[in-house]
């Protein structure tokens, strides 16, 4: 009688490791499919560089301030 509960418990736990591993596997299959039509029907964009509108001027500006601020960042350390 032992043997045959212990025979028995060892048929309902494979039985049960069977049906977790189906469900996973079924599951990565349901993701991989969903992942497809996401990517079907809403594509990503790429993204694009965004372009600097800044004029020569307002650039030689900012290269002369940039350049007053190393200038003075200098200064202010021989002291």
């Amino acid at each position: 009688m032992e043997v045959d509960l212990v025979a028995e418990s060892i048929k309902f736990m494979i039985l049960g490791m069977l049906i977790v591993l189906i469900f996973l596997m079924v599951l990565v299959e349901i993701m991989k499919l969903q992942a497809r039509l996401i990517n079907k029907y809403f594509p990503q964009k790429a993204p694009t560089a965004p372009t600097p509108n800044i004029s020569q001027d307002e650039e030689s500006k900012r290269v002369a301030a940039i350049i007053a601020a190393v200038a003075e960042f200098r200064k202010n350390q021989n002291k």
